[in-house]
């Protein structure tokens, strides 16, 4: 089956699937750039990144599935692949920066309490005078 033979809502929803592929991408360098420290640009970029991703690998599928006349899943691999590393780099990104602007006395959110943190044996108790 060539692709001048798919019906044409199958090339309407992948073309407005690519186009919110698109418009998500450019909403993530929008927003990486209208924020002005690290830690505030990390997450629109990745928040997007994953949504945009999913928009493609779904025109990925239907595009693929109606061309060759059988479901094809293979490309939920990618959307699999991109939920699991992306947060887990943006993590690590994360941390990896803390790490740096605390060691370096730059401007860096303040530490969690041990109470937030639920590690109750570093608080000290209170002395009663």
């Amino acid at each position: 089956m060539s692709t001048a033979s798919l019906p044409l809502w199958i090339d309407a929803l992948v073309a407005l699937l690519l186009v919110a592929s698109g418009v998500l991408t450019l909403t993530g360098a929008v927003g990486l750039f209208r924020y002005h420290t690290f830690f505030q640009r990390m997450h629109p970029p990745a928040l997007t990144a994953t949504l945009s991703a999913a928009c493609t690998t779904t025109a990925s599928m239907v595009f693929f599935s109606a061309l060759e006349g059988r479901p094809a899943v293979y490309p939920i691999l990618i959307n699999v692949l991109l939920a699991l590393t992306t947060p887990v780099t943006t993590l690590l990104l994360a941390r990896a920066a803390l790490r740096r602007a605390r060691t370096s006395n730059a401007a860096a959110p303040p530490p969690l309490s041990p109470r937030a943190r639920g590690d109750e044996t570093l608080v000290k108790p209170r002395s009663s005078k």
